[in-house]
């Protein structure tokens, strides 16, 4: 009865024998696909086969045959994904800090679904990558999903939100109390997964990493913030912050040397405005959120750069040195 039921999916078995077992440098023989198929409790013909075959074309499985010497060798060519693609993929799931190691492993073997049992072992190599820190939270993937959810319900969420003790224990924030805000964007910055939404109660736009949000409830109220969003493109929005990071918007003027023009346009882009101020420097002017984070991105940058203007930005800065100084001084 068994083999019976199984003879009525012989094209769906042939197809997938064919995407397992075969790539442009693999290929299979007719005698190859019946033993593969007997594996699987069917029996066929060569005949029967040809017509299967011709059928899977014209459904859209590029199956191609190829004379070499005495036998003809069948092999799927072009597929959903290339392996290059798949490849990028992979290195992209591996290398996200916001998936666990979990659900890392478990969506890789899902993408080596869409590759040859050849061409997924090439797969496998690439997880072999450098460590990184992955996120120890593996609600993030199911965050992620209800967040999408509640943005296209046009609604709010409530959550609780934690962070991390000096015993590692997950220690809830705002004494546990539910936050309750509206969900507008999600963004991958500094490698990490942040919810971008509107708090109606502080009437301003704010971050929180999407693998430190717990027991996330989409609830019966409608999004506030519409126009705060509005206004705020989210690709020049997240230019203006440093490490999700706010604070307060400035329009400040940067004085560097020329070779750290890429510096710049890396960070703001190539529509920024690079004014020549002599022969070595050029000025830009940038809108950011001045920031701890945004002042030390500054230091770092050395001597060929300084804040030209605000004062108050200048002043702010000249203050974050000064207590480094305090800080690290013997």
């Amino acid at each position: 009865m068994a083999k019976a039921s199984n003879q009525k999916l012989k094209i769906i078995y042939l197809m997938k024998i064919l995407l397992e077992k075969t790539d442009e440098n693999h290929g299979i023989t007719m005698a190859e696909i019946i033993r593969a198929l007997e594996n699987c409790g069917i029996s066929a013909g060569r005949k029967s086969l040809y017509n299967d075959i011709e059928n899977l074309r014209k459904y859209g499985v590029d199956i191609i045959g190829v004379q070499e010497n005495r036998n003809y060798y069948y092999y799927v060519g072009k597929r959903q994904f290339e392996l290059a693609e798949l490849k990028l993929l992979v290195d992209s799931v591996q290398s996200a800090r916001f998936i666990t190691i979990k659900k890392s492993n478990e969506l890789i073997k899902k993408l080596e679904t869409f590759a040859s049992k050849y061409e997924a072992s090439q797969l496998q190599r690439q997880v072999y990558v450098a460590e990184r820190v992955k996120t120890m939270n593996e609600s993030i993937y199911y965050n992620v999903d209800r967040i999408h959810t509640a943005i296209s319900k046009n609604s709010k969420i409530t959550f609780q939100y934690f962070q991390w003790n000096v015993r590692k224990e997950m220690e809830l924030r705002n004494e546990g109390a539910l936050y309750e805000v509206s969900p507008w964007a999600l963004s991958c910055n500094n490698e990490n997964y942040y919810l971008i939404a509107y708090d109606g109660i502080k009437k301003e736009i704010r971050h929180f990493r999407v693998d430190k949000m717990r027991h996330i409830e989409i609830i019966n109220a409608k999004r506030e913030g519409r126009a705060a969003f509005r206004e705020a493109d989210m690709a020049i929005y997240e230019k203006k912050i440093f490490g999700m990071f706010g604070g307060k918007e400035e329009n400040v003027k940067i004085e560097r040397i020329d070779s750290l023009a890429g510096v710049i346009i890396d960070r703001f882009g190539k529509e920024v405005s690079l004014i020549k101020s002599d022969n070595e420097h050029f000025t830009v002017n940038v809108k950011v959120a001045v920031s701890r984070q945004f002042l030390a991105w500054i230091i770092a940058l050395g001597e060929g750069v300084r804040i030209v203007s605000p004062e108050s930005v200048v002043h702010q800065i000249n203050e974050e040195i000064e207590r480094l100084i305090r800080q690290y001084r013997a």
